[in-house]
C-alpha cells in the first residue's frame, strides 16, 4: 500500500516520517521551562521544540548524548503461554523487536521462566552482560554515545520471580557508562513486590517503567487482544507513581476501527493521568500476525504517511508539554 506506515509492507515509510514531524509545526522554536515532578525534581528546559523528547531530557539530566541498549531478558508474555491468552496481540511478532547487533546463533537455551518458547534466552549473567557490553560498542561506534540506558524491551520483562528479576537487572546495568535502566512490561504484570524491587534499584540508577497501554478504549484492547484492561493500567501507574517510578506509556495509533476521536481520547486520558512520559507507535503489519490476515482480506487499512504526521501533532497537542516523548513513530 503506498504511503502506508505498516512494518511489514511499508517500513521505509518511519523514518521520513521522523524528519517531517521534526520539520513540521510541533518543531517551531519556543522556550519551556517546568518541573519533572516524578524524577527527583529535575527542572528540563526544552530550547528549541514544543514537545519533550527524550533525547533533550537525558542530555540535559546527565550532561551528554545517552542512548538505550535493548537486551534480552529471555521472558516470555502470559499473553503468549496461555496465563492469559495464546498467540498474543494480533500485531505483535517479538523477533521484530531484537536489536540489530544480537546474534540469534549465541543464545543458549531458553530461560526456565519462558513457558512460551518465544524469543527467550538463557537467564545467564554473562549472557546479559554480553549483550550489553556488545550494544554498548555498536551504539557508541554508529551514534557517538557517552552514557547508556539498559533497556529491557522484549516480551515481558517482570514476567519472572522477584529474585530472578533482581538477577537480571543487576547484571543488566554492570557497566560504569550506564546511567539508567527502562524496563518493559504489560500493566497487569507489576505487583507490589515488583515495584518495591523496581524502587529500589531506582535508588542505585534513573529508572523508569515502561506499560503498554496501546489504547484505552477497553473495546479495542480486546479487539486486539490485549488479555488486559484499561483499568489494570491506571492502577499500575497509580502504585507506581506511589513510589516515585516514572512511568511511560505505549500508545499505538491507528488501530483497526479507532477514529481520530478515539485516539485524541487516549492522550486526554494520558494527560489526566499525569503520565509522566508516552512512546507514540504507528501500527505494524508483520508478516504472520492475524493483523496481517485482516490487512490481507481488506479489513483493515494502515494510516497514511500524511494521516499519521497530521495525527501526532494533533495528539501532541493535547496533552501538556512537560510529558517527556520517548517516540514518534516507530523505525521498524
Amino acid at each position: 500500500m503506498k504511503n502506508s506506515l505498516s512494518g511489514h509492507y511499508e517500513q521505509s515509510e518511519a523514518i521520513p516520517t521522523l524528519r517531517l514531524l521534526r520539520d513540521s509545526a510541533i518543531a517551531m522554536t519556543t522556550f519551556l521551562s517546568f518541573t519533572i515532578t516524578n524524577t527527583d525534581f529535575l527542572t528540563f528546559k526544552s530550547m528549541t521544540k514544543r514537545y519533550s523528547p527524550i533525547s533533550d531530557f537525558l542530555k540535559n539530566k546527565f550532561g551528554c548524548k545517552v542512548f538505550k541498549v535493548s537486551l534480552n531478558a529471555g521472558l516470555t508474555c502470559p499473553n503468549r503461554d496461555g496465563t492469559k491468552g495464546i498467540g498474543g496481540c494480533i500485531y505483535c511478532k517479538p523477533e521484530t523487536l531484537m536489536p540489530l547487533n544480537y546474534h540469534y546463533e549465541n543464545n543458549p537455551p531458553l530461560s526456565p521462566f519462558n513457558k512460551g518458547g518465544m524469543m527467550g534466552g538463557f537467564l545467564d549473567d554473562m549472557k546479559i552482560r554480553e549483550q550489553l557490553y556488545d550494544g554498548i560498542a555498536y551504539i557508541r561506534k554508529r551514534h557517538k554515545a557517552e552514557k547508556f540506558i539498559s533497556y529491557f524491551q522484549i516480551n515481558t520483562n517482570t514476567y519472572a520471580p522477584v529474585s530472578a528479576l533482581e538477577k537480571i537487572y543487576q547484571e543488566g546495568i554492570d557497566h560504569p557508562d550506564v546511567v539508567g535502566i527502562a524496563v518493559s512490561t504489560r500493566p497487569d504484570c507489576v505487583d507490589d513486590n515488583i515495584l518495591d524491587l523496581l524502587q529500589n534499584l531506582s535508588k542505585e540508577k534513573f529508572l523508569w517503567l515502561e506499560l503498554g497501554l496501546q489504547s484505552s478504549h477497553n473495546k479495542m484492547l480486546k479487539l486486539i487482544n490485549r488479555c488486559h484492561t484499561v483499568e489494570n493500567f491506571t492502577d499500575a501507574v497509580k502504585r507506581a507513581t506511589e513510589r516515585k517510578i516514572p512511568v511511560c506509556s505505549h500508545v499505538i495509533l491507528g488501530l483497526p476501527g479507532e477514529t481520530r476521536e478515539d485516539m485524541l481520547a487516549t492522550a486526554r486520558f494520558l494527560s489526566n493521568l499525569g503520565i509522566w512520559g508516552i512512546k507514540l507507535h504507528h501500527i505494524h503489519i508483520h508478516k504472520g500476525t492475524k493483523l496481517e490476515e485482516m490487512y490481507k482480506k481488506g479489513k483493515f487499512r494502515p494510516l497514511g504517511l500524511d494521516e499519521y504526521a497530521d495525527l501526532v501533532v494533533k495528539f501532541l497537542q493535547e496533552i501538556p508539554e512537560d510529558i517527556i516523548i520517548h517516540r514518534l513513530c516507530g523505525r521498524r
